[in-house]
């Protein structure tokens, strides 16, 4: 029997309308294995997050408030499936009560540790999975049995071979005997048996995990869009859903800004030789998003991608040439200050990258005054272009730059991996810019 593994987002379990939706989809796989991953319903991970600093901050009224809402909200969705026994909302208060007994510990010490931290994240996707198991009316997995990662809490990276073994002695035994198994994404558990998470968004990834793990049919993303779209409908009013793409556009997009998949979802995929589909739970018949080994759009431009809060940092130092080793003095402090940096353009005097603008943008400026003149410029946005077949394709940059004509660009960069053609402009104008290019590239006659 082939077995799917099907990953529920927030706004898929986001309510008990949400999660009969969810039941009536996970039904319409009869005859195949089932796992089930889901997220928190939608809004409580960024609630835990906010109990957790507001009782840092001595705030503990506000974040118990906070907390009997998340409780109410629970208990409500319960109620309204039918699930209101005292088994089901004994099994909710403990996973609460857990949450109430770290804030008190927080307020006491002053102090959020990521372990705990990652304690209290992980209460929202427990939390879901026991509503969802119970509608089912199949067996729940905690993840966290299966999920070996190492203990770099807050972003946690799996052990895959340990999770291997773990899945084969522990989920296989369950799908053998019900074909439906309801877990968690987003959560782990370190060799200590601590809780971990895999970073913000990492139910995708989750999915990723498990799928490669059982060696699954297909990874199914089901979320509140059909699949990954040309280009930010909420920019773009007629953008549409891209039906084919490569891992490698996927990924892409995901780093500039496509919010629709998680980028590591892709890497344990990839190497299972896995497809993977993104899907609408509210049209589970429209259309979709296949990524699948070995294929590709075949276009010069499959998608566009945008991302905010990005700053210009630029080097300016007339000796820059003669002076060996400069670019490795220069990128060791970003290094040592831990800051990824996305883009680098070079000449014969400056160096400018581009990077998000949370990094410390005033600590990186005091420490590169050494090596020349230093200016930042904020409030920048950078676009991508991303297709297969763009390196190909002369045409695409007439195209982009005509399109952008009269739009002043801070930065361009032509991706080394040959599919990406990305320009930083000023965030004010990013919209526009987006809308222009996607005329250009998929509405022209």
């Amino acid at each position: 029997m082939s077995l799917v593994v099907m990953k529920f987002g927030g706004t898929s379990v986001g309510s008990a309308a949400r999660m009969r939706e969810v039941a009536s989809i996970v039904a319409s796989r009869s005859g195949e294995q089932r796992l089930v991953v889901v997220s928190a319903m939608a809004g409580v991970t960024n609630q835990l997050f906010e109990i957790a600093d507001l009782a840092k901050r001595h705030e503990t009224s506000r974040a118990r408030e906070i907390l009997q809402l998340m409780e109410d909200r629970h208990v409500a969705t319960a109620r309204e499936l039918g699930l209101d026994t005292p088994e089901v909302l004994s099994t909710l208060r403990g996973i609460l009560e857990g949450i109430e007994r770290r804030v008190q510990g927080i307020d006491l010490l002053g102090e959020l540790s990521a372990r705990t931290m990652d304690e209290i994240a992980s209460s929202g996707e427990r939390m879901s999975s026991v509503l969802v198991a119970g509608l089912l009316g199949c067996p729940l997995l905690d993840a966290r049995t299966v999920v070996r990662t190492d203990n770099h809490f807050g972003a946690a990276r799996p052990r895959y071979q340990a999770i291997r073994k773990l899945a084969e002695q522990l989920l296989m035994p369950l799908l053998e005997t019900s074909e439906i198994v309801v877990t968690q994404g987003y959560i782990g558990s370190d060799e200590a048996g601590d809780t971990t998470t895999l970073g913000r968004g990492g139910s995708d990834f989750s999915a990723g995990i498990f799928g490669a793990a059982l060696q699954a049919r297909e990874i199914e993303i089901w979320t509140d869009v059909e699949g990954i779209m040309t280009a930010d409908p909420r920019i773009v009013s007629n953008a549409r859903t891209v039906d084919v793409l490569s891992y490698e556009e996927v990924a892409e997009l995901a780093s500039y800004g496509a919010k629709v998949l998680h980028p590591a979802t892709v890497r344990p995929a990839v190497e299972a030789g896995i497809p993977v589909t993104i899907r609408n739970t509210m049209k589970p018949d429209g259309n979709f998003t296949t990524i699948s080994p070995g294929a590709s759009s075949g276009r010069p431009c499959a998608a566009l991608a945008m991302r905010r809060n990005v700053a210009i940092l630029s080097v300016v130092q007339e000796a820059m040439t003669d002076q060996s080793g400069f670019l490795a003095r220069l990128f060791e402090v970003f290094g040592r200050r831990g800051v990824s940096v996305d883009l680098v353009s070079t000449s014969e005097v400056c160096v400018s990258v581009s990077l998000d603008s949370s990094a410390p943008l005033d600590a990186l400026v005091e420490d590169l005054h050494r090596l020349g003149r230093v200016s930042v410029a904020s409030n920048r946005a950078v676009i991508a272009v991303v297709g297969d077949s763009l390196r190909q394709t002369p045409a695409v940059l007439r195209t982009a730059f005509s399109a952008i004509d009269g739009v002043c660009v801070d930065l361009i960069s032509m991706g080394a991996n040959a599919i990406n053609l990305s320009f930083i402009v000023q965030e004010q104008a990013a919209e526009e810019v987006m809308r222009r290019l996607h005329a250009a590239f998929f509405e022209a006659a």
